[in-house]
């Protein structure tokens, strides 16, 4: 395998470079994303968390689904829509509770897709869909989702809580294929058990309550070290991990692998005490998980194979987000 060409394609993936303007529009809204007081997390998290009394937190979050993906295949644009609202949720210990979308469509046909790729979504997560806005007349074809969750706000995993010396955990779905339109979505929720499914999100929420991680994130657009960068720009910290020990399936190249968006698929930190807890709760709904590196102060993710290490994302230089 050719390291240095691994790296370079991780960099310089789209969906690692899509991330970067994000920065223009937090910025623009860092005067009113906690205008009421009750705003829990910052900007760069899965969900947004609002306090709601009585040790409870409201989780609020959106999805664009890009264009390309429903110019590939409109029901399985649909279908994600859900899968990774839903995820959102999951990542940080909640529950989700509903969803409303905003559908505009240029062509009926294709949304006729659409809808149905978003009602199989609700049924496999036992998710509702409870209304929202929909444009007949459009230009284009364009497919939004917000969701809303619960969690306990003092069991709630998130993105800014890595410390130094923690351990990395990836957890990954492997019982999976690549998606025959879109390769770089790892499907592993389509064709499965619907209990199977849920009991994947459900873990989450046990692991939560249990105080096991640090923090948290869903595997992303950003893809398995994308994913992770995002959440040690949050921690402010950096990380060093070893490419040998993501969990992997044995059918997918180094090249894809790193930067598939999975079905089912987690980045955690935790004090290693907690890790072996962890990697049980886990297993036991078929979700791989393994320790693939430690935190460490350096604020620069190191990717390690075979004896070399390179630096995949630097926060002074190359960072995913650059949220300020």
């Amino acid at each position: 395998m050719d390291f240095d060409a691994l790296v370079d394609k991780i960099q310089k993936f789209e969906g690692v470079l899509r991330k970067n303007s994000i920065v223009k529009i937090t910025d623009s809204l860092k005067d009113v994303y906690n205008i009421n007081g009750k705003t829990l997390v910052g900007f760069g998290d899965d969900s947004s968390a609002i306090d709601i009394e009585n040790n409870k937190a409201v989780l609020v979050a959106a999805d664009g689904i890009w264009g390309k993906l429903i110019d590939i295949d409109p029901y399985w644009a649909g279908y994600c829509s859900i899968l990774v609202n839903v995820n959102d949720i999951v990542a940080m210990g909640g529950e989700p509770l509903a969803m409303v979308n905003i559908l505009s469509v240029k062509d009926r046909d294709v949304g006729d897709e659409i809808i149905k790729g978003v009602v199989d979504g609700c049924h496999k997560f036992n998710v509702p869909m409870v209304g929202g806005h929909f444009h007949p007349d459009a230009e284009y074809n364009v497919l939004d989702v917000s969701i809303v969750g619960i969690v306990d706000k003092n069991h709630m995993i998130t993105s800014f809580g890595a410390k130094v010396k923690d351990k990395v955990i990836v957890a990954i779905d492997l019982d999976g294929r690549q998606y025959p339109k879109s390769p770089l979505n790892w499907d592993t929720t389509l064709d499965k058990d619907d209990e199977i499914v849920q009991d994947q999100l459900r873990v989450m929420k046990t692991i939560a309550e249990m105080d096991l991680v640090s923090a948290g994130k869903d595997v992303s657009n950003p893809g398995i070290l994308g994913t992770l960068e995002m959440l040690l720009e949050s921690s402010k910290c950096g990380a060093r991990v070893y490419l040998e020990k993501i969990p992997k399936n044995d059918d997918v190249s180094w090249e894809d692998w790193l930067r598939v968006y999975p079905g089912s698929g987690f980045v955690l930190t935790a004090p290693k005490e907690n890790t072996d807890e962890i990697i049980k709760l886990l297993k036991r709904v078929s979700l791989e998980s393994r320790v693939v590196g430690e935190i460490i102060s350096d604020k620069k993710l190191y990717l390690n194979y075979d004896g070399n290490e390179k630096v995949v994302f630097d926060q002074d230089n190359n960072p995913v987000l650059n949220l300020t």
